[in-house]
C-alpha cells in the first residue's frame, strides 16, 4: 500500500517538473532571438553552444576590464567612504542647528508675549495718566479764576469765560462724586463758595436789568437785548440754583405783565379818542329811508363821520404797505385833529400787539430756554392779562357796532396778521387770533342779516317821491356789495358769499317793488335799467367780471334794456312793427291771400314813416338821454333802438316785396335802407 503511494507521488513530481519545463520552454520560445533562430532553421543545440561560448568570452573581457580599472575602483571606494563621513558630520551639524532653531522659536514667542504684555501696560498707564491729568486739571481751582469770579464785574468778558470754566468744574465734580472719587472732597467747599459768589453777582445784575424796565418812558427792548448777550447767566442759575432762576423768572413775568397791560390799556384808550365822532348805530341800515333821522331830536351833521356802506379808501388798510405801517401816535393825531375809522385803530392796536408778541416770545425762548408748551405757558403768564383786556375791549365795542365794513376789514386784518405769525413761526398768539375771529364773524353775519331784513321790510310808499333815477337804497347795496366782494377776494368765505347772495335777492325784489309803483311800463323800465346799470357799474369797479353779482345784474340789465327798446319804438313805429310781425306770421303759414286786404294799411304805413321818421328818431334820442343818468348807458340804448328800427324797416321792405304788394305804386316811396342807415348815424349821440 505504501509502495503504491510512493510511486504515485513520484509520478506526480515528474509531471510537475515537466509542466515547469514546458512553461520555461514556452517562455524561451517567446524570446525574439529564439523566434529568429527557429525561423532560420538553425539547430538549437548548436545555437546554444554558440551562445554559451559568447558569454564566456564576454565574461573574460569583463574580468580584464575590472582588473584594468581596479585602481580607479579602489579610489572611487575611498572617495565614497570620505563622502559618507562628510555627510555624517553634516547630518550632525544640521541636527544641532535644528535644535538651536527650535530653541530660538520658543524665545521669539516668549518675547512676543512679553511685548504684548508691555503694550497693554503702556496703554493702561497712558489711560490712567490721561484720566488722572484731566481729574487733576478739573479739580484744580486756579487762583486767577477765584480772583476774577470774586472781583471782576459780570459784564466783563473775563468773568463770562471764567464762569463757563467754573460751570464745567462744578459739573465735573458732581459727576466724579457719583463715582465716589475721594479727591472731590478737597475742592467741593471752594467750588461751592465760588458758585455762591457768582450766583449772587449774577442775580443782582439780572434783577437790576429787569427793574430798569419799570422806569417811565423806557424802551424795554434795549435791556432785553442786553440780557440776551448774557443768556448763559440764566443757564448757570438754572443748572446750579434753580430757586434763584425761578425768582428771576417770576420777577420778570410780574414786571413785564404789568408793563404790557399798562401800555396797551393806555394806548387803546388814547386810540379810541381819535375815532370818528359819529359811528353807525342800529338805524344805519341799508333799507332805512333817508328821512328817518330828520326828527327834532336828530343828531347834528358832523364833518368827521365814517362812511357806512361805501368802501372808498378804507380798503387800503389791508394792503401790504399799510398793513405793516408804523402804528398811530394818538397825541400826534389829536394835535392835527385827525380822525380815523375803527378798522384803522384796530390795525394799529393789533400790529403793536403782533410786533411785541413776536419779540417777547422769541426773547422768552432764547433767554429762558423754553420751547413748546412751556414757552406758550410762560408767554401766557406775561401777555395773558393784556390779551384778555383786548378781547373784552373788542367784545364790548363789537356788541354795539353796526358798521359791517369795519367789522369785515377787522376780520381780514386778523387773517393777514395770523398769516404773518405763521410765516415767522410764532405760535404764541394763534389762540388769540381764533378767539377774535369768533367774536367778529357772528357780529358781521348779524349786521348783514339786519340789513337783509331792513330791505325785506322796506315799504316803497314810505320812501318819498317816485323818481326813475337810481334809488339811494340800491346805491347803498351796490357800494356795500362791491366793497365786501373786493375785500373777500383774498381770503374767500363761503358764509360771506351766501349772505351776499341773500342780500342780492332782497335788493332785486326791492327794485321790482319800487318799479311797480310807477304808473307806466316805460317808467318802470327806466327805473329798473337805471338801478341795474348803476349797481353793475359800481360792482365792476371793484369786483371781478365773472363774479355772481356782476353776471346776475348783466343778465337783468340786458333783458330790461331789450324790453325798453321795444317800448320806446312802439309809439312812433308801432304800426309798422305790428304790420311786419303779422305779415311775417301769415307768410310763414302760407296764407298769402290774406295780405291782399292789407294794401291800404301798407300804403299808409309807407307814407307815414317817410314823413315822420326823422322827427320821431330825434324825439326818441332826446327822450332816452333825458331818462337815463348814465350817458354811456343812454347812448347804448339809443344805438340799440336805432339798430332795431333799421332791422324792422328792412323786414318791412321784404314783406312789401311779396306778390300781394309788388304792384303797389307806393313802393316807390320806400326809403332806401342804406340811405336810412346814413341818416340814422347822424342821430348817434356823442357821449
Amino acid at each position: 500500500m505504501s509502495d503504491l503511494n510512493l510511486g504515485e507521488l513520484d509520478l506526480t513530481s515528474d509531471e510537475f517538473i515537466l509542466d515547469e519545463v514546458d512553461i520555461h520552454i514556452q517562455a524561451n520560445l517567446e524570446d525574439e532571438l529564439v523566434k529568429e533562430a527557429l525561423k532560420t532553421g538553425v539547430d538549437l543545440r548548436q545555437y546554444s553552444k554558440q551562445v554559451e561560448s559568447e558569454l564566456q568570452r564576454i565574461e573574460q573581457a569583463s574580468i580584464k576590464d575590472y582588473i584594468k580599472e581596479s585602481q580607479n575602483i579602489a579610489s572611487l571606494h575611498n572617495q565614497i567612504t570620505a563622502c559618507d563621513s562628510i555627510l555624517e558630520r553634516m547630518e550632525q551639524m544640521l541636527s544641532s542647528f535644528q535644535s538651536d532653531l527650535s530653541s530660538i522659536s520658543s524665545e521669539i514667542q516668549t518675547l512676543q508675549e512679553q511685548s504684548v504684555a508691555m503694550n497693554i501696560k503702556l496703554k493702561n498707564r497712558q489711560s490712567v495718566r490721561s484720566e488722572l491729568s484731566q481729574l487733576v486739571d478739573e479739580l484744580m481751582v486756579p487762583s486767577s479764576m477765584m480772583a476774577i469770579i470774586l472781583d471782576t464785574p459780570v459784564t466783563e468778558q473775563e468773568f463770562v469765560e471764567q464762569l463757563h470754566e467754573l460751570d464745567n468744574k462744578i459739573n465735573y465734580v458732581k459727576e466724579q462724586s457719583f463715582r465716589e472719587t475721594l479727591a472731590c472732597n478737597d475742592v467741593q467747599e471752594v467750588l461751592e463758595k465760588l458758585k455762591i459768589k457768582a450766583v449772587t453777582k449774577i442775580r443782582e445784575f439780572i434783577l437790576q436789568k429787569i427793574y430798569s424796565f419799570r422806569k417811565p418812558m423806557t424802551n424795554y427792548q434795549i435791556p432785553q437785548n442786553a440780557l440776551l448777550k448774557y443768556r448763559f447767566f440764566y443757564q448757570f442759575l438754572l443748572a446750579n440754583e434753580r430757586h434763584v432762576a425761578k425768582e428771576i423768572r417770576d420777577e420778570y413775568v410780574d414786571i413785564m405783565c404789568k408793563i404790557y397791560f399798562s401800555y396797551f390799556k393806555s394806548y387803546t384808550g388814547r386810540l379810541m379818542k381819535v375815532q370818528y365822532e359819529e359811528v353807525a348805530d342800529k338805524d344805519d341800515l341799508m333799507g332805512v329811508e333817508d328821512t328817518a333821522k330828520k326828527g327834532f331830536f336828530s343828531k347834528p351833521s358832523l364833518k368827521n363821520r365814517n362812511t357806512i356802506f361805501t368802501l372808498g379808501n378804507r380798503g387800503s388798510i389791508i394792503s401790504s404797505t399799510e398793513l405793516e405801517a408804523p402804528i398811530l401816535v394818538p397825541h400826534a393825531a389829536q394835535k392835527s385833529d385827525a380822525r380815523y375809522p375803527f378798522e384803522t385803530l384796530f390795525r394799529s392796536q393789533h400790529y403793536a400787539l403782533l410786533d411785541n408778541s413776536c419779540r417777547e416770545y422769541l426773547f422768552l425762548c432764547d433767554f429762558f430756554m423754553v420751547t413748546g408748551n412751556s414757552a406758550q405757558d410762560l408767554f401766557n403768564s406775561i401777555m395773558g392779562k393784556t390779551l384778555a383786556m383786548f378781547l373784552k375791549h373788542i367784545a364790548t365795542y363789537v356788541s354795539d357796532c353796526y358798521d359791517s365794513i369795519a367789522i369785515f376789514l377787522c376780520i381780514h386784518i386778523i387773517l393777514r396778521f395770523r398769516a404773518i405769525t405763521v410765516k415767522r413761526s410764532i405760535p404764541a398768539v394763534d389762540k388769540y387770533w381764533e378767539t377774535v375771529l369768533e367774536i367778529l364773524w357772528p357780529r358781521f353775519e348779524l349786521i348783514l342779516e339786519l340789513n337783509i331784513q331792513s330791505i325785506r321790510n322796506t315799504d316803497p310808499q314810505r320812501l318819498g317821491t317816485l323818481d326813475t333815477r337810481p334809488h339811494y337804497i340800491t346805491r347803498r347795496y351796490a357800494e356795500f356789495s362791491s366793497a365786501i366782494v373786493s375785500i373777500n377776494q383774498t381770503f374767500p368765505s363761503e358764509k360771506t358769499n351766501a349772505l351776499l347772495g341773500q342780500l342780492q335777492v332782497e335788493v332785486e325784489n326791492f327794485v321790482l317793488r319800487m318799479a311797480a309803483e310807477f304808473p307806466s311800463r316805460k317808467e318802470q323800465l327806466i327805473f329798473l335799467i337805471n338801478n341795474y346799470d348803476m349797481m353793475l357799474s359800481v360792482l365792476m369797479e371793484r369786483a371781478a367780471d365773472d363774479s355772481k353779482e356782476v353776471e346776475g345784474f348783466q343778465q337783468l340789465l340786458l333783458a330790461r334794456t331789450q324790453e325798453f327798446i321795444e317800448e320806446i319804438l312802439s309809439p312812433p313805429f308801432g304800426g309798422m312793427i305790428a304790420f311786419v310781425k303779422e305779415s311775417e306770421a301769415l307768410i310763414e303759414k302760407g296764407q298769402m291771400e290774406k295780405l291782399k286786404s292789407e294794401e291800404a294799411r301798407a300804403s299808409h304805413l309807407v307814407r307815414g314813416f317817410a314823413s315822420s321818421w326823422k322827427q320821431s328818431v330825434e324825439n326818441l334820442s332826446q327822450d332816452v338821454m333825458r331818462s337815463f343818468t348814465n350817458f354811456k348807458n343812454g347812448t347804448g340804448i339809443i344805438q340799440g333802438a336805432l339798430t332795431q328800427l333799421i332791422q324792422y324797416y328792412h323786414r318791412f321792405h321784404k314783406v312789401l316785396s311779396q306778390p300781394p304788394f309788388k304792384g303797389l305804386a307806393v313802393r316807390s316811396e320806400l326809403i332806401n335802407i342804406h340811405h336810412l342807415m346814413v341818416e340814422v348815424k347822424k342821430h348817434k349821440p356823442n357821449f
